[in-house]
C-alpha cells in the first residue's frame, strides 16, 4: 500500500524502541520486585501497568500498519478500534489512579498518566474518520499517537523507578 510505504522506516524505530523498553521495564521490575513497599500492587494498576500498555500498544501498532493491508482504511479503522479501548482503559487508569492511597498523584503524575494518553488514544480513535477524507493528515495523526505512547511510556517509567529508587534510598537510611 504506497500511502504507508514512506512509514516502514518510523515504524520500525518505534517497534524496536518500545520493544527495548519493555524488556528493560520487566528487569526493571524484577529487582524492584527483591523490596516491594506495602500496597505495591494497588499502585501497580495505576502507574506501572499502564506503562507496559502504552508501549505494547505502540508496539502493536507499529507492526499492524506494517502488514499488507488491502486498504488504507482497513489499517485506520484497526487503529480506531484500539484507540477506543485505549480511552475505555486510560479513563479506569484514573480511576485507579484517584482511588489508590499508596501515592498522591501530582500534576504531572495526572498529565502523563491520563491527559497525554487520552489525547493520543483520542487522536487513534478519530482515526478512520481523518484518513478516509484527509489520508496524508491522518497518517501523521496516527504516527503522532504512537510517538506520543513511545515518550509517555519512556516518561513513566522512568519517573516510575526514580520514585522506587529514592523512596528505597530513604528508607534504608
Amino acid at each position: 500500500m504506497p500511502e504507508l510505504a514512506q512509514w516502514d522506516s518510523f515504524y520500525v524505530i518505534v517497534a524496536s524502541a518500545a520493544g527495548a523498553l519493555i524488556g528493560l521495564q520487566f528487569v526493571v521490575m524484577t529487582l524492584i520486585a527483591q523490596r516491594p513497599p506495602l500496597r505495591v500492587a494497588e499502585a501497580g494498576k495505576a502507574f506501572a501497568t499502564p506503562t507496559i500498555v502504552h508501549f505494547g500498544t505502540a508496539l502493536l501498532l507499529s507492526a499492524l500498519l506494517r502488514a499488507p493491508w488491502r486498504s488504507i482504511e482497513e489499517a485506520a479503522d484497526i487503529c480506531g478500534v484500539i484507540g477506543l479501548a485505549g480511552l475505555i482503559y486510560t479513563l479506569i487508569v484514573a480511576r485507579r489512579m484517584r482511588r489508590q492511597t499508596v501515592y498522591l498523584p501530582e500534576f504531572e503524575d495526572w498529565l502523563f498518566h491520563s491527559l497525554l494518553p487520552i489525547g493520543a488514544y483520542g487522536m487513534l480513535a478519530l482515526s478512520p474518520a481523518v484518513v478516509s477524507t484527509h489520508t496524508r493528515d491522518g497518517l501523521f495523526a496516527i504516527g503522532a499517537s504512537v510517538l506520543l505512547l513511545l515518550f509517555v511510556g519512556i516518561h513513566n517509567a522512568w519517573d516510575s523507578i526514580a520514585y522506587h529508587v529514592f523512596t528505597t534510598v530513604s528508607e534504608t537510611k
